[in-house]
């Protein structure tokens, strides 16, 4: 073959491969398909359908649930029967961009989901105080709107919260500063590290039933990845430590639960909050890592009603 052949053949692999990563975003299906047998129900907000759940007894105080970057409101299935037991009227959702809900464009900072969870309270008719649970990104998510509206909340609990630091590896550090290179690489890198992290909670005791097959699940649907990306560099990329210490001037009593263990939102992120609020209650549960939703449910349940 000769040289200059070679080259136009290594230049046209290298273009493939170069945009096989999008090829196989745009052939994944859409998630509307999904939704005949999806549990609960759909609200029609200005940026598109929010699927949502509630549990528990009508007239029940309402404790509303906000999940991470990743795993969808299906993550809340093993603390919900805890807290209806108790008696609360709780109310899960999937943000957008995961789970049952529309992919909408943009960018996807603090405002983007602290308007989804704005509509959806008025869209139900949410209008008394509520507890707000906060987990991972959802925690973020949380500290946003309660900074935003202080009266209307009962208490704020976060959960291993972002948004005072944390560690989601080198790919993610790069998504973040945003631009072409960084929406290529997830595309490319991030579907197989996402596998792999699920695969490695394998064998870890869960309350959820099936949530590794569940996580990786959402890999199938289009819109999914890109919104990931969009989240690391939009809400992720915030720091949010005069959001903690807005909520700590309005007397929102705050309550932080963390996993010893946890490599993500890292412990050292607890002294973080306590110089920002100093009057948060802290609790820590030894052994737990990020997953401590899922994976030490019983004391994450009994830190939220101590």
């Amino acid at each position: 073959m000769a040289i200059g052949a070679v080259i136009w053949t290594t230049l046209a692999l290298g273009a493939l491969a170069g945009i096989a990563p999008v090829l196989r975003e745009v052939v994944r299906p859409r998630i509307d398909g999904a939704r005949d047998t999806a549990p609960g129900a759909f609200a029609a907000l200005s940026r598109g359908r929010t699927h949502y759940r509630w549990h528990g007894p009508e007239g029940g105080p309402v404790t509303v649930c906000v999940h991470g970057l990743t795993t969808p409101s299906f993550v809340w299935e093993g603390l919900v029967p805890g807290l209806v037991a108790k008696g609360h009227r709780v109310l899960t959702y999937d943000l957008y961009g995961r789970g049952y809900s529309d992919r909408p464009g943009g960018a996807q900072e603090a405002g983007f989901f602290v308007g989804q969870l704005e509509e959806l309270l008025v869209d139900q008719g949410v209008d008394g105080p509520v507890t707000l649970v906060g987990y991972s990104m959802g925690g973020a998510i949380a500290a946003g709107f309660a900074a935003r509206h202080p009266d209307r909340l009962r208490e704020l609990v976060l959960i291993a919260p972002a948004g005072l630091g944390h560690d989601l590896g080198p790919v993610a550090r790069l998504v973040a500063r945003g631009g072409v290179v960084g929406r290529w690489l997830m595309l490319a890198v991030f579907p197989m590290s996402f596998r792999r992290g699920c695969e490695a909670e394998r064998e870890v005791p869960t309350t959820v039933p099936g949530i590794v097959d569940r996580q990786q699940a959402e890999l199938r649907w289009r819109g999914f990845v890109p919104a990931v990306a969009r989240s690391v560099a939009g809400i992720l990329a915030e720091t949010q430590d005069e959001t903690h210490a807005a909520i700590a001037r309005s007397g929102v009593p705050v309550r932080a639960i963390w996993g010893a263990k946890d490599t993500v939102i890292p412990l050292s992120r607890k002294a973080r909050l306590a110089e920002v609020n100093p009057d948060a209650y802290q609790y820590v549960i030894e052994g737990a890592g990020h997953g401590l939703t899922y994976t030490h449910t019983d004391r994450v349940l009994a830190a939220i009603m101590a």
